[in-house]
């Protein structure tokens, strides 16, 4: 038996060495479980422009994600531009209204490598470095049923390779040591420069359960955030360098009801700070949703290889 295969034995229903894996879904907006409209109106409930602003209940989303098999505990990049409006933190699509042939995403995406036990995986994620087409690919796709789908590469936004190639790679040293690698490669013809925010947070599993209490992520050091959970215990993300930005995995009422936030620092405050130069993280680094912001301006044909970026290991004391 190999060593894979040893581990593969005594890690039955997600436990022990299958613990932790690409657990988070790449979308969570638009499905059934969040969708709390009188109507029933799953699709716009929650759509992919309000993703951002709200706080899932029952699940999290993201770009090559990572979590615990109770999805405590989730770990995803995002990735800008510069250029975009938004934070590149989760797969956009259609939703089946918008979409001539029903739902469907707009992304290119790979899920390249994964061992049983989630003891190796990678996957790549192609950005775009001009303003990414959300709004095209509605508009051509509101079409009838028998023309074609307008497909991402049908904008010309990949023209002359003008995208980045994001590889996110996971590795456990042991069952709750991960370490996250982050190769970033210029595919086009000139520099450009990227924004790579490593995203660490807790699902929010406090506001509508009583049994639990909130959990906190701080900073620890310059080069480390230590989370605090009654479900979970204590882990520590160690980064080299980077700024750590803070706020809550708490919904920003404001812009999704017109009323008053319970929070100060909401869901969307960290892409808000970083694409909106707007004061909404935590100067007091704490919360419940954190990321460390990096960029990097890439010559023609190179790469920026964050190895190591980080990881996760548990407090055993």
């Amino acid at each position: 038996m190999n060593n894979e295969g040893e581990r593969l034995s005594y890690s039955s229903n997600n436990r022990n060495w299958k613990k932790w894996g690409p657990y988070v879904s790449e979308r969570q907006w638009g499905t059934v479980r969040e969708d709390y409209s009188p109507e029933g109106n799953t699709w716009n409930y929650i759509n992919h422009d309000l993703a951002r602003s709200y706080a899932y209940r029952w699940g999290e989303e993201g770009i090559a994600g990572f979590c615990d098999a109770d999805q405590v505990l989730c770990l995803a990049p995002a990735f800008w531009n510069g250029k975009d409006s938004i934070l590149k933190e989760r797969l956009f699509g259609l939703t089946n209204g918008e979409g001539n042939h029903g739902e469907d995403v707009k992304e290119l995406y790979f899920h390249l490598d994964s061992s049983p036990t989630h003891s190796y995986c990678k996957f790549l994620y192609k950005y775009p470095q001009e303003a990414f087409p959300y709004m095209e690919l509605v508009r051509q796709n509101k079409t009838n049923r028998l023309t074609p789908e307008h497909e991402l590469l049908d904008t010309g936004i990949f023209k002359d390779n003008r995208y980045f190639d994001c590889y996110i790679e996971y590795a456990k040293g042991e069952m709750n040591d991960i370490l996250m690698k982050i190769t970033v490669h210029n595919r086009g013809p000139e520099a450009a420069t990227i924004h790579v925010l490593p995203h660490l947070w807790f699902r929010n599993f406090w506001k509508h359960n009583p049994r639990f209490t909130k959990p906190e992520i701080f900073s620890d050091s310059t080069n480390s955030l230590q989370t605090d959970s009654a479900r979970n215990g204590k882990f520590f993300l160690y980064h080299q360098g980077g700024e750590q930005l803070f706020c809550e995995n708490e919904t920003n009422n404001q812009r999704m009801y017109n009323r008053p936030n319970d929070s100060t620092f909401v869901k969307d405050g960290i892409n808000n700070y970083v694409v909106q130069q707007e004061n909404t993280v935590n100067p007091e680094k704490n919360g419940t949703k954190a990321a460390v912001w990096l960029k990097e301006k890439i010559s023609a044909g190179h790469s920026f290889n964050i190895e190591p970026w980080g990881y996760i290991v548990y407090n055993y004391d």
